[in-house]
């Protein structure tokens, strides 16, 4: 690949990055546009056409590792690896 294709390429991805952003800001805001209205009816489910819409609060159980550490930090020590990664990065 030559330097002027290496350019484009990454002018074209930065320029995707920048498109997908701006796409996410608009898909919150019409969530935001539904959740509120399904607020105001006070519900967390409606069916609108052929869709029917569910926006319902979710419990879930996560492991505390901070506060694990701060009690047991010689089992947090014991229990712990490092993990190697690759980060992609343009700027």
């Amino acid at each position: 690949m030559t330097v002027q294709e290496l350019t484009k390429t990454v002018r074209d991805l930065k320029e995707l990055k920048i498109m997908a952003a701006e796409l996410t800001e608009e898909i919150t805001s019409l969530e935001d546009i539904i959740k509120s209205e399904m607020a105001a009816r006070n519900t967390d489910e409606m069916t609108v056409d052929v869709f029917k819409i569910r926006w319902t609060t979710m419990t879930s159980n996560r492991f505390d590792s901070t506060a694990f550490k701060a009690i047991h930090s010689d089992l947090y020590q014991q229990f712990s690896k490092s993990v190697e990664t690759k980060r992609f990065s343009i700027n």
